[in-house]
């Protein structure tokens, strides 16, 4: 290692041992609320299946939906989020979450491709339900602007992985593989549905 980067090296092995109380009044909340923001959608497969098909279908759809329905989705889902802090009453939560991941998945494994107006409706209906739910529980966050900013970044790496799964569909086997991942996902929205997941 070169004598330039010792004292990096010092420095960043102080930070891994120092305990994080030690931080306590600089931004415990803002780190708490971004962390607990950014593993939150990580945590929950309903989630977690339904931003990447949002992903993949856009993939599938080609341009400008690769890159449209990972845009609609976050920002209507923003909209949800605010229907939840402000508590709105929004029936069917849960059932729209699980909905989301059995039609988009369907419209994946089955090679459905819906005109654009139709996906983005698709997806910005069922961004509401997803925003909702995590609007509801963002009050109880230590920083909610810091949970939203960690919440909506988690969502846009989900997103770009769902894209590399639909953009394998340039290869034979990658259509099997993309496929395979929306029946995968629709069948998750029938766990949750049912209460079995």
């Amino acid at each position: 290692m070169p004598n330039s980067y010792k004292p990096l090296g010092w420095v960043v092995a102080l930070l891994l041992i120092t305990p994080s109380t030690a931080w306590a009044h600089t931004a415990t909340g803002t780190v708490d609320g971004f962390l607990s923001g950014f593993t939150h959608p990580l945590y929950g497969w309903d989630h977690v299946a339904a931003m990447i098909a949002v992903g993949i279908l856009g993939a599938f759809l080609g341009r400008p939906a690769i890159w449209i329905l990972p845009v609609v989705f976050p920002l209507v889902m923003a909209l949800g989020g605010v229907l939840g802090i402000l508590g709105v009453p929004l029936p069917g939560i849960e059932p729209g979450i699980a909905l989301s991941s059995i039609v988009l998945g369907s419209l994946i494994v089955l090679a459905i491709r819906p005109p654009l107006w139709v996906a983005v409706i698709l997806v910005a209906m069922f961004a509401i339900f997803h925003g909702y739910a995590h609007g509801a529980e963002l009050p109880n966050a230590a920083n909610p602007l810091a949970y939203s900013v960690g919440f909506v970044l988690s969502t846009g790496m989900l997103h770009l992985f769902g894209i590399a799964i639909g953009e394998l569909i340039r290869w034979p086997w990658g259509k099997v593989v993309a496929r395979a991942t929306g029946g995968l996902i629709a069948l998750t929205g029938v766990g949750f549905l049912t209460g079995v997941l």
